[in-house]
């Protein structure tokens, strides 16, 4: 599977899963421009770990749920690499209650994080896909968007809304070369599933068939055969990355 000549943006690539995907598209060739808010260091030592590799790396400080800095990250990524090729859109947030202990606060900052940030850099690279004729959109939501999960709603709907906008814009685009998909991870290795209540994280790990809980890898590997021609002709899809635990 080969990415040269190839380039990419990852949101929220300084940590976790987005971290994992940044690097994993290097290590297949491609350049990568990363956004983040607050962990400058992290997001330093992606670009050296990416630049090690032999590509281009990126960071740039950017708030997801700003139309205007996905704009401009956009226009930086394509004035670094000379072009751009691959959307992973993956930054996101949780901040969970009940419905109805759920304040509009919470509600409003999780869908502007987790819905509005898709479209704003969506929005950013679909005009330049089209115009030549080629892309890759891949959209990380979760399981927990497929079944609902007890205290998320603002959550769940977030991600349940990535997956219709993922099929909608698969339906877009097709016609001009452009594929458009979505990974749903169930319970990944990473810092906010490491701030879980120890037993709720006993009964997600007690549904996984595996049996372990999966590895930002994991997730990354699958988003870059999505990202690569291998899978031309996929579009529209919702691929589990869980371990089997939504059998």
């Amino acid at each position: 599977m080969d990415l040269k000549g190839k380039s990419a943006i990852v949101t929220g690539g300084s940590l976790g899963i987005g971290a994992a995907v940044a690097k994993t598209l290097a290590g297949f060739g491609a350049n990568v421009a990363i956004n983040y808010r607050k962990h400058d260091t992290e997001a330093k030592q992606v670009v050296a770990d990416m630049e090690a590799l032999g590509v281009k790396g990126l960071a740039v400080k950017a708030d997801v749920s700003s139309f205007a800095d996905a704009q401009n990250m956009v226009k930086s990524a394509i004035e670094a690499f000379g072009g751009l090729q691959i959307l992973v859109c993956n930054a996101g947030i949780n901040w969970d209650g009940v419905i109805w202990k759920m304040t509009e606060e919470q509600w409003d900052k999780v869908i502007e994080i987790n819905l509005k940030g898709y479209f704003n850099y969506a929005r950013g690279v679909v005009p330049i896909f089209r115009e030549q004729q080629y892309g890759k959109i891949i959209n990380v939501t979760s399981i927990n968007g497929i079944r609902g999960k007890f205290g998320q709603s603002n959550y769940t709907a977030s991600k349940g809304g990535i997956i219709a906008f993922t099929k909608t814009m698969a339906r877009e685009l097709g016609r001009k070369n452009i594929n458009v998909n979505a990974v749903a991870p169930g319970l990944i290795e990473t810092d906010m599933v490491s701030q879980m209540d120890e037993e709720a994280k006993k009964r997600s790990l007690a549904e996984i068939t595996i049996g372990r809980l999966g590895q930002p890898d994991d997730v990354a590997n699958t988003i870059a055969f999505l990202a690569s021609d291998w899978a031309r002709h996929i579009t529209g899809q919702v691929i589990n990355v869980d371990g089997g635990q939504l059998i």
